[in-house]
């Protein structure tokens, strides 16, 4: 027998390394990685780290119940002790990049029985919007999901009947569930997608293939069937189906972080690099990959921007569509010399974006940094009431203030009104009622375009419930924009002010 040929550059350990040392590099510097919703995530770990203990539990209470939406909080909350809770959050949020990067390249590797040269080409989609946005919860569970289906396929390779692998993918959706719900919906898509390609590659028809991958991904159900055992009722809104012009942002949105033409720039190479493998004679789709992207480009244009109070649904989807799609790319008549060329750009995609999300981070984080010189001013297990100014949808370069006043939270324990408390999404409430509605997310956002259906900044300055906040932090407004007697300016830094209410405070 003929010894088999070395593997290629990009199939090598060494490469592997490389590669997910890379997706990790642009959160390495950040000592609070600048997404926008991470500093509230800071804050309710730190609620639920002090949990009982004043004085947070003055302002927050803490509900014990089972949710599909902890990933992160629970790591963070087992590694606090020994890290210290930001160093902790700064180190689970860092990893997950490196995850989702580990698993597009063994789900490479168990598709097409080697590292496919096209797969750098995904390793970006690590910091897609969601991720930007600061969805770590869903990230960490759809880095978790691609994990999943690369330990499906390969134990299918192995020869692992139905029985034997459906109890292992069962006992997997625990956790993937407790990350996140849709990453845990996005798991069971891909094991039902794949299984139905291995099954019609037994020669099964169509229709008792869906039947059989059904019943694989059937056991998967166990979590989200406890949760709803478990009572907890959802609220939150629910719509905006099949907004084609919002899909279609999205789609234009899929790397965005911040500059437009770049990152636009982008997103239409990966569409090319799609497309030229849809119509070349040299490429094609491996069914095992291709089949679970299709389902997710489906789910995509079927679901609705928001679901029970999560915004964002069908974007969250996008991103591993693309990779999955990226990834069942082949060359076809094992072309060599076309194979290296393919993966030479592959690479220079993943290292230029890399060196711009480092870049941009960067940048990020300085910028929040000059609004967190506010903090020292702020007294511990104080009220503040933050307004930022939120620009509008199209400002490609949102600055990721939105959720800054977490930080007051995590570091002076105080009260903000940007704090998530929705039943069933966090374990959170607030013990505030007179400062309703200004007592939680998405009070502290004061859009520039004036939709929402929301206060207006003089509205809230006006309005808001001087016996709760004993201070203003106005976001993105510069001094003096807060017009009120009762507000004695503490700090600014030309961009943000911080005001004290000189009213006296009422007896609560």
């Amino acid at each position: 027998m003929a010894p088999s040929p070395p593997p290629a550059w990009w199939q090598t350990r060494g490469w592997i390394a490389a590669a997910v040392l890379a997706s990790i590099a642009p959160l390495a510097w950040p000592a609070v990685p600048p997404l926008t919703d991470l500093p509230g995530h800071l804050g309710r770990y730190r609620i639920l780290a002090e949990a009982g203990m004043p004085p947070l539990s003055v302002h927050y209470a803490v509900q014990p119940v089972l949710l599909g939406n902890m990933g992160v909080d629970l790591l963070v909350l087992a590694l606090a002790p020994l890290l210290g809770l930001e160093p902790a959050a700064h180190l689970v949020v860092a990893l997950i990049p490196g995850l989702f990067a580990g698993g597009v390249i063994w789900l490479s590797r168990e598709v097409h029985g080697r590292i496919a040269p096209a797969t750098a080409f995904a390793l970006p989609l690590a910091y897609a919007l969601p991720f930007q946005l600061g969805f770590v919860n869903f990230a960490l569970a759809g880095a978790l999901a691609i994990l999943g289906l690369a330990l499906w396929l390969c134990l299918a390779r192995r020869g692992w009947p139905l029985p034997a692998r459906a109890p292992l993918c069962a006992a997997l959706a625990g956790p993937v569930w407790l990350a996140h719900s849709f990453g845990w919906a996005l798991l069971g898509l891909f094991v039902f997608g794949a299984e139905w390609v291995v099954q019609r590659e037994r020669r099964r028809p169509a229709m008792r293939a869906a039947l059989v991958a059904a019943l694989a991904a059937a056991p998967m159900v166990w979590p989200q069937a406890l949760a709803m055992w478990q009572g907890t009722p959802l609220a939150g809104d629910t719509g905006d189906w099949l907004n084609l012009s919002a899909k279609a942002q999205w789609i234009a949105s899929l790397l965005r972080e911040r500059w437009k033409p770049y990152d636009v720039a982008a997103v239409i190479l990966l569409a090319l690099l799609l497309w030229t493998a849809f119509r070349s004679r040299r490429l094609g789709f491996a069914p095992r990959a291709g089949v679970p992207a299709a389902l997710c480009v489906l789910a995509f244009l079927l679901l609705p921007r928001l679901y029970a109070g999560g915004a964002y649904v069908d974007a969250r989807a996008l991103p591993y569509a693309v990779a999955l799609a990226i990834v069942a790319i082949r060359v076809r008549d094992e072309d060599s010399a076309f194979s290296a060329r393919l993966a030479l750009l592959g690479n220079a995609f993943f290292a230029v974006r890399t060196t711009t999300s480092i870049v941009a981070l960067a940048l990020f984080a300085r910028e929040q940094q000059a609004e967190l010189a506010a903090l020292p001013y702020l007294p511990q297990g104080t009220a503040v009431l933050a307004l930022v100014h939120e620009p509008i949808s199209s400002d490609w370069n949102n600055p990721r203030l939105a959720h800054i006043a977490g930080l007051a939270v995590a570091r002076r324990r105080a009260f903000t009104n940007e704090q998530w408390a929705i039943a069933g999404q966090q374990p959170i409430t607030t013990r505030h009622p007179a400062a309703a509605p200004l007592d939680r997310d998405p009070s502290q956002l004061i859009r520039s375009d004036g939709s929402g259906g929301r206060l207006s900044f003089d509205q809230a300055i006006a309005r808001f419930d001087r016996a709760t906040f004993r201070y203003v932090w106005t976001i993105g407004f510069p001094p003096g924009r807060a017009h009120a007697p009762d507000l004695a300016p503490v700090w600014s830094n030309g961009r943000s002010a911080l005001y004290r209410v000189t009213a006296p405070e009422r007896p609560r």
